[in-house]
């Protein structure tokens, strides 16, 4: 689990987090949405410490990183996975090369071991055999399970994702999407994705943090986003008419004034005209 407890950061004059306070819970996705410059990305920055929060606590498993001396943050770190948005793959490596890139940085495994554990990741991916590709010989969906596979090679307690779909067509999506779930799941890690997908909120929104010009707006899971009242939210997730129509028909199913909807783009229609 992860808390952070009244986090402010600022740069000069600009105010980016002003008292952002939330959970990020173990074996769950934790969300992190907002538009661009809301500090989504500083407030991840912080929380793996590349920042400095101005003032605030950021808390691993009751213990304050901010505290921690050298030695505990580099202990820290080694338990953190992380996902790029680019994948941020080295070109000149093959796939095998780049997961081992960091059991070479942070483990002192047998190059036997290495490899063996390379193959159990690339399995874990669907990737089994594609050691010895590049990564221009592989499709963007490759590429971020690949990012995917290095990133949980050590056996992290924590996986930060910035962007997972990012370049990716929705369908391939949706399989990084159910990926990062299942592995959140079967490893019980405590997952931070930030995303500006919609798709991925509905889908992987186990909990939710909205951020809205550096202060935290909303909070909830995906299940209580079609029955927020909350206007900055609704004209952020439900910005084109038929999401706007989609949670209206949901909030009247939630009201009991109609039956289960099966066909909600026939209800909507019917509603616009």
């Amino acid at each position: 689990m992860i808390e952070i407890k009244n986090v402010h950061k600022s740069f000069g004059d600009k105010v980016i987090l002003e008292d952002i306070s939330g959970v990020m819970e173990t074996g769950k996705c934790n969300l992190i949405i907002g538009a661009s410059g809301s500090g989504k990305t500083v407030l991840t920055k912080c929380m793996v410490g590349l920042f400095t929060p101005d003032s605030g606590e950021i808390f691993y498993d009751g213990h304050n990183m901010l505290e921690m001396d050298r030695e505990e943050r580099t202990s820290l770190r080694q338990q953190i996975g992380m996902l790029f948005q680019g994948s941020a793959l080295f070109d000149s490596m093959t796939v095998e090369q780049n997961i081992i890139f960091t059991l070479d940085m942070f483990s002192n495994m047998s190059s036997k071991d290495k490899k063996k554990r390379v193959n159990e990741v690339l399995e874990k991916v669907e990737l089994s055999g594609s050691n010895n590709k590049f990564p221009s010989e592989i499709s963007g969906g490759m590429k971020k399970r690949v990012g995917i596979a290095r990133a949980i090679v050590l056996n992290p307690k924590y996986l930060f994702c910035d962007e997972p779909n990012s370049g990716l067509d929705p369908q391939t999506s949706l399989v990084i999407d159910k990926l990062i779930k299942s592995i959140t799941a079967e490893y019980n890690i405590t997952t931070i994705v930030v995303t500006h997908d919609m798709n991925s909120v509905m889908e992987i929104g186990d909990n939710i943090i909205y951020l809205y010009k550096g202060k935290k707006e909303w909070e909830g899971s995906k299940d209580d986003i079609i029955y927020s009242k909350n206007e900055k939210l609704n004209d952020f997730i439900f910005a084109s008419e038929f999401l706007q129509g989609a949670k209206a028909v949901r909030m009247l199913e939630a009201e009991g004034k109609i039956d289960k909807v099966t066909d909600i783009g026939k209800i909507i229609d019917e509603k616009d005209n």
